[in-house]
């Protein structure tokens, strides 16, 4: 079975299309505008979809445990960036050999893990 989407719920909507185009690096391959404010943003490969509605009534989105997480080339240059841009990501976390990572939090909430 192959998961097809992440759907997020956000009175954020343009600043959210732009973090996972802009940040992420995804491109819109579904856009529902005008009518109705839904997109969908994939990878080159379509294999990553994030499906963003607007919804005025979404504080944010929701399960503070949730997490989406993407591979990075360099997490720490990435980190770097990131907080360059103005984003206050969190600590480096290196729980093995050979593995890092961090989150930072989208303009909708979520949290965003780089590897």
């Amino acid at each position: 079975m192959k998961m097809l989407h992440v759907t997020v719920q956000t009175a954020r909507f343009e600043e959210e299309i732009a973090f996972y185009r802009d940040i992420v690096g995804l491109t819109i391959r579904r856009d529902a505008r005008p009518g109705r404010n839904m997109v969908f943003l994939s990878d080159s490969e379509g294999d990553t979809e994030i499906e963003i509605i607007e919804n005025s009534a979404s504080a944010d989105a929701g399960n503070a445990f949730l997490s989406v997480g993407f591979r990075t080339g360099d997490a720490e240059a990435f980190r770097a960036e990131l907080e360059a841009k103005g984003f206050v990501p969190g600590p480096m976390v290196t729980p093995g050999p050979g593995v890092k990572f961090f989150f930072v939090r989208d303009p909708a909430g979520v949290n965003v893990q780089f590897m």
